[in-house]
């Protein structure tokens, strides 16, 4: 079966794996698809003899074709082009005709591969195993475009870049790899450029050369920078960049493999792509299984609302705010898949919520909108999805095998991404399907849900001390008879149509204040499992990626100490021996390096921070940081402010700032002392007038 597409001097290879072996089919014939429709004042023939004299488009037919979800079929335009460098061309032409929206535009910005499957139904699930090879290579072997050592699989390759260059070429040509695992694909200019300057035959791919697909670019999601690296390209293989694989890094080749099968995606096209792009190509399919074509830019205008039901509808979801402190005795309960169990039990779709037909009816609760009773496309998207992870977690509890565990859980993972994110998809202003009112719609059910069962445990016995979107945290009211948390399960779970399952069990939980306040914080805690030796941290430090490996393990090394003691002063005791061996120098700086995600050039901040003065050393050694990577470093001086103050971890470390570190191993046991009424000040009291005590007995 098909597992890549290549487009090679006009020509699409289309590379299968089979029994046999690895087999490429050409396709010179191919021509690329987009529609064009019609609206308002727009002239259809007008459109089609634009059209058919564009030296771009090999040819103009109309056909029937739905144009949104809440269409029938109606005339619309194919214009099949030349190649697809034509296809966003002739698009962009289209768009500046007439007065906005009269001519709109579909099938227009897919991704190279996914586009072939999709236009000549190819499905791109391979049909046997992959064979895999990884290669690895340094930073600063990168910046110096002189590549002499990487590792290959777990063997280190050195020498002149001649002997590097002629090792790594006949050891891919030996063992033919259908997927290469690269740590940065940014390797493959570096190598082909290495080979010409050094006048040696080099080859990656199953044919020569080499492609760059896409530049690196910076960008913006959610308040965060993000930095996306350039994409290259190798004929007849699979590139697996390490640097720019979310889904990858999160689940694994099962895991991606299943999303290949229910999104049509090849295997390289969705190891780089969002969340939210594979959660678009499952849409994709189920639009294009009731002919409906896929938008170029979105034009659903968010219905009117009086102001009254703006305040109601933009809410958000529910919280209860956490009770600060150490609670005994705390169960977790969570609604499986609660966002996405409400859309397919409310029949929540963005071509259903607020239709014509029922207008006159007031389904979500809190907000009045009415859904029709006719089935969604959304429901039907994410349905399979819920029920096969389901059944996947059903099988994990049940198996011993760890192999086929393993390919479960990465199974399990990646449906798991794709539904956290089906909800806050809806409210994305260039989502192709979604609409504002399904994501108000969607947080109105949670809201009531959420209230409905802390009614219910409430009246039984329990009390919630947090509870926040679609997770409560109980304990037993004292001197109260508690019905059994199971039958209160399956009663609630009943009632709201959706499975609430017991999460955990706790011997105890505590809730962390926020640092400048006495308030919770909602995603702050952590807690003992009853009956295991294991804990729970959620927020704090060493759940975060930029704390150093050290503080990780002292702050872990205290909260141990709690679950034993309970007494702030014996818990500062054991913070006291890891601020003892950071004193003495004792502490490897390799664990402390911070790492940190830039948001700017280096130019471009106006404070002397850490991170910029990691960014002026990383741009003295040659290294380049985009807003949007990471940088990572040892503070070792933190009263200066030039790139002095740091050292980057690919250095040569040997010394770091205690006084820096110190501050942080407090702050991190402040994170799990403050439950107990101790913060950073009485810590540091505490620490302090054990320092005078140990000094007073030399005297």
């Amino acid at each position: 079966m098909v597992y890549k597409i290549d487009y090679v001097d006009g020509d699409v290879l289309i590379w299968s794996v089979t029994e046999s072996g690895v087999e490429c089919e050409v396709d010179e014939s191919y021509t690329p698809t987009i529609y064009v429709s019609v609206h308002g004042d727009g002239e259809f023939s007008t459109a089609r003899a634009a059209l058919q004299d564009h030296p771009s488009v090999v040819r103009v037919a109309v056909v029937d074709e739905r144009v949104s979800f809440r269409h029938d079929p109606e005339q619309v335009l194919r214009v099949d082009v030349v190649d697809l460098k034509a296809v966003t061309s002739v698009a962009r032409m289209v768009s500046r005709w007439g007065s906005p929206g009269e001519y709109r535009c579909y099938n227009v910005d897919f991704s190279r591969e996914f586009r072939y499957c999709l236009e000549e139904e190819i499905d791109p699930l391979p049909t046997r195993e992959l064979s895999q090879m990884q290669i690895a290579v340094s930073e600063t072997e990168l910046a110096s475009a002189r590549v002499t050592e990487l590792t290959i699989d777990d063997e280190t390759v050195t020498g002149s870049g001649e002997d590097v260059l002629t090792t790594l070429s006949a050891r891919v040509e030996s063992v033919d790899p259908d997927v290469l695992f690269l740590n940065t694909s940014d390797l493959i200019p570096v190598l082909f450029q290495q080979a010409d300057r050094l006048d040696v035959e080099f080859q990656l791919g199953r044919r020569s050369g080499w492609q760059q697909l896409a530049g690196e670019s910076t960008y913006e999601s959610y308040g965060q920078v993000g930095h996306s690296p350039a994409r290259y390209n190798l004929p007849g293989r699979v590139i697996i960049d390490g640097s720019n694989t979310f889904m990858w890094n999160q689940t694994n080749l099962d895991g991606c493999l299943y999303l290949v099968e229910q999104s049509g995606k090849p295997l390289q096209e969705l190891a780089w792509s969002s969340i939210g792009n594979i959660l678009t190509g499952i849409q994709i399919q189920e639009a294009r299984e009731r002919n409906v074509l896929v938008p170029w830019r979105s034009w659903r205008h968010e219905k009117f609302k009086t102001m009254r039901q703006l305040h109601d509808a933009d809410r958000g979801g529910f919280t209860f705010a956490p009770d600060v402190g150490l609670h005994e005795d705390v169960h977790e309960l969570d609604f499986s898949s609660l966002y996405p169990n409400i859309i397919v039990t409310r029949n929540v779709s963005p071509e259903k919520i607020r239709c014509e037909c029922h207008a006159g009816r007031e389904d979500v609760p809190g907000i009045g909108y009415s859904i029709c009773d006719e089935r969604g496309y959304l429901p039907d998207v994410l349905e399979p999805l819920i029920k096969d992870r389901d059944a996947i977690k059903a099988e994990i509890r049940e198996t011993e095998d760890e192999e086929r565990r393993d390919e479960l859980e990465g199974r399990s993972s990646a449906i798991k991404w794709i539904l956290v994110s089906c909800f806050g998809y809806q409210g994305f202003s260039n989502a192709k399907f979604g609409r504002i009112e399904c994501h108000e719609a969607i947080n109105a059910y949670a809201r009531e849900i959420l209230l409905e069962t802390k009614a219910v445990l409430e009246e039984h016995g329990w009390r919630i001390v947090h509870g926040i979107v679609d997770s409560v945290w109980v304990t037993p009211i004292e001197d109260e008879e508690q019905t059994s948390l199971s039958e209160l399960v399956s009663e609630i779970s009943e009632e709201v149509a959706i499975r609430l399952e017991h999460e955990a069990h706790y011997d105890w939980i505590a809730f962390v204040p926020l640092r400048d306040s006495d308030a919770g914080a909602l995603t702050k805690y952590f807690g003992k499992v009853a009956g295991e030796d294991e804990y729970k941290y959620r927020g704090i430090e060493c759940r975060q990626r930029s704390t150093p490996s050290y503080i990780d393990e002292a702050q872990k090394a205290v909260i141990r100490a709690v679950d034993e003691y309970r007494d702030p002063e014996v818990v500062c005791e054991e913070l006291r021996s890891w601020v003892d061996r950071l004193e003495r120098g004792a502490v490897d700086p390799n664990e402390l390096v911070i790492t940190n995600r830039v948001s700017k050039k280096r130019e471009d901040y106006t404070q002397s921070t850490r991170s910029v003065a990691a960014l002026e050393r990383a741009a003295e050694l040659g290294l380049t940081r985009a807003p949007g990577q990471s940088v990572s470093y040892v503070v070792v001086d933190d009263t200066k402010d030039s790139r002095e103050r740091v050292m980057l971890a690919s250095e040569e470390l040997d010394e770091y700032d205690v006084g820096c570190y110190r501050e942080l191993l407090v702050r991190a046991a402040a994170s799990v002392l403050s439950p107990l009424g101790w913060r950073e000040r009485r810590i540091e009291q505490f620490l302090s007038s054990h320092d005078e005590i140990s000094l007073n007995s030399f005297l």
